[in-house]
C-alpha cells in the first residue's frame, strides 16, 4: 500500500479487455476484493424498481416486466441503436453508486479489483488506477461468448459500439495478462504481477 500524505491510499487496479477475453476470470484470481459492473447491473434489474419505472417510461414499447427482462432489454437495443445509450444513462449512475459504496466498505484494504467494461467510456478511472489489459485470441473469445446462454451476435456488435477500440485500451495499460493457455498460466502471471505493484 502506498503512503499519501500521513495516510494509508489503496491501489486500485481496473481490468480491461475485450467482450469475452476472461476479465472476470483474471479479476478474480487477484485475490482481492472485485467490484464487478456486471454483476451490479444484473442485481439492478432484479430489484431496483425505481431503475424498472424510467426505463419503461423511456421505452414503454419494450420495457414491460419487473424485474426487468433480459428479453426486452435486448429487444429494445437491438430495434434501435440509440436505446443501448438510453439505457446506460439510467443504469451507469446507479452502478457508480454501488462501486462508491464498495470502495467505502473496502477502504481499509491494501488493494481493490475493478471489473468494470465501460471503465474509461463512462470515465471512471481516477488518476491512480492502474490499467490491466486482458489479451486474448479472437478464436477462444468466440468459443467463450458462443458458451454464454445470452449469447447474440447483433446484441455484441451493438455493445461494442459504444466501447473504445481495444487497442487504445491496450496502449492506455500499463500490464497486459495474456489469457491464451490455461487457467494456471493466467494465475501464474497475475501473482507475478502482484508482486510488481504490491
Amino acid at each position: 500500500m502506498k503512503k499519501h500524505s500521513g495516510s494509508w491510499m489503496m491501489i486500485k487496479i481496473a481490468i480491461l479487455g475485450d467482450i469475452g477475453s476472461g476479465k472476470s476470470f483474471v479479476a478474480r484470481s487477484f485475490g482481492y476484493p472485485v467490484f464487478n459492473a456486471d454483476n451490479e447491473v444484473a442485481e439492478i434489474y432484479k430489484k431496483n424498481k425505481n431503475c424498472f419505472i424510467k426505463l419503461k417510461k423511456l421505452l414503454p414499447k419494450y420495457i414491460e416486466t419487473f424485474p426487468i427482462d433480459k428479453t426486452e432489454l435486448m429487444n429494445a437495443i437491438l430495434s434501435n441503436k440509440n436505446n443501448i445509450k438510453k439505457i446506460t444513462k439510467i443504469v451507469h449512475p446507479l452502478v457508480r453508486k454501488k462501486m462508491n459504496l464498495f470502495l467505502l466498505k473496502n477502504k481499509t484494504r491494501k488493494l481493490i479489483i475493478l471489473d468494470i467494461p465501460l471503465l474509461l467510456e463512462n470515465k471512471i478511472k481516477t488518476k491512480d488506477t492502474i490499467l490491466v489489459f486482458v489479451d486474448a485470441k479472437k478464436s477462444d473469445i468466440l468459443k467463450r461468448l458462443s458458451k454464454r446462454e445470452s449469447f447474440n451476435s447483433k446484441i455484441l456488435k451493438r455493445l461494442k459500439e459504444i466501447q473504445l477500440p481495444l487497442d487504445y485500451k491496450k496502449k492506455k495499460s500499463k500490464y497486459i495478462i495474456k489469457n491464451y493457455h490455461t487457467k494456471s498460466s493466467v494465475r501464474k502471471s497475475v501473482k507475478n504481477l502482484l508482486k510488481k505493484i504490491l
